[in-house]
């Protein structure tokens, strides 16, 4: 039981971190939550343990199982591993964890990287700030925070979680073409302090020099464009289908229809054209690295 006892110790300081309240409002991920504590108890009950035994097993207060249980609280995937091996369930507890993992980022989150994870080819260009896809944990906690009026702790959290979660699209095989197009302003604001800012763009030279990744900056001093009304992204999937939304178009609503989809496309490739070539842009990103 050596490696029960190590995961126990874990969680005993991670049992009341933010970021794993349920949405009451995400009525899919309320219903998985509560199966899943229904599974965990009925389990627990059936091989006899009482909840504080139970909880000194795994590493948590009596409180925080009766939390678990009842579905006021997401289980992270160790409590699940270790409360599979501690209850003898042979992977049944294990084998929830996708669906569990999935309850703690934010319903319009999910159905965006649910998009993204079956595209063959994504595209963004983002004025504002470093688009969600390239940010560190860092940096996107600094923007998160800077929110008016600000976020919980736990709703914090949970919105870091789910943009980092969103960076798999990167490891997929076959790997998607991805492509972005990321203003200089944004580049130059040191979000969470010059460390951090140091952290990000080291970050977006590593991800530009993927060979299926192509990351162009727009110069501060280049000629008007189509994006200066708001962030663009281009989604295209297997089936020849694609979607599309813009801040600057059909009201921001997402778009589909191919009339529509070919105004986006115009609109991207014309900032993609005046932007930086690939090359010269991760050159600009390693002479604002050098200016510090």
């Amino acid at each position: 039981m050596a490696g029960v006892d190590g995961a126990a110790a874990r969680l005993k300081g991670e049992a009341d971190e933010p970021g794993w309240e349920v949405d009451p409002d995400d009525e899919w991920g309320v219903a998985v939550v509560a199966t899943v504590g229904r599974q965990l108890k009925l389990r627990r009950e059936a091989v006899g343990m009482r909840a504080a035994d139970f909880g000194e097993a795994v590493g948590y207060g009596e409180d925080m199982v009766y939390k678990i249980e009842g579905g006021k609280r997401i289980p992270r995937p160790e409590y699940l591993d270790t409360a599979d091996e501690v209850l003898r369930a042979g992977g049944l507890l294990s084998a929830m964890k996708e669906d569990v993992a999935k309850v703690r980022y934010p319903k319009k989150v999910r159905e965006l990287a649910q998009l993204e994870a079956r595209a063959v080819e994504i595209g963004v260009y983002e004025g504002n700030i470093v688009p969600g896809l390239l940010q560190t944990a860092a940096h996107a906690r600094s923007l998160i925070r800077a929110a008016q009026p600000p976020y919980t702790p736990d709703d914090v959290e949970r919105m870091v979680a789910a943009r980092l979660a969103r960076r798999s699209v990167f490891d997929r095989d076959p790997a998607p073409c991805l492509h972005f197009v990321l203003e200089e302003a944004p580049l130059r604001r040191r979000v969470g302090g010059t460390m951090s800012w140091r952290q990000q763009l080291e970050h977006l030279l590593d991800v530009g020099r993927l060979h299926h990744v192509r990351l162009q900056v727009m110069p501060t001093d280049c000629e008007p464009h189509p994006g200066l009304d708001g962030r663009i992204e281009l989604l295209k999937f297997p089936d020849g289908t694609a979607a599309g939304r813009s801040d600057g178009a059909f009201n921001g609503r997402p778009v589909t229809d191919p009339k529509s989809l070919r105004i986006l496309e115009l609109r991207y490739g014309t900032i993609r054209a005046q932007a930086l070539p690939p090359r010269e842009s991760l050159i600009f990103i390693e002479q604002l690295l050098g200016e510090t």
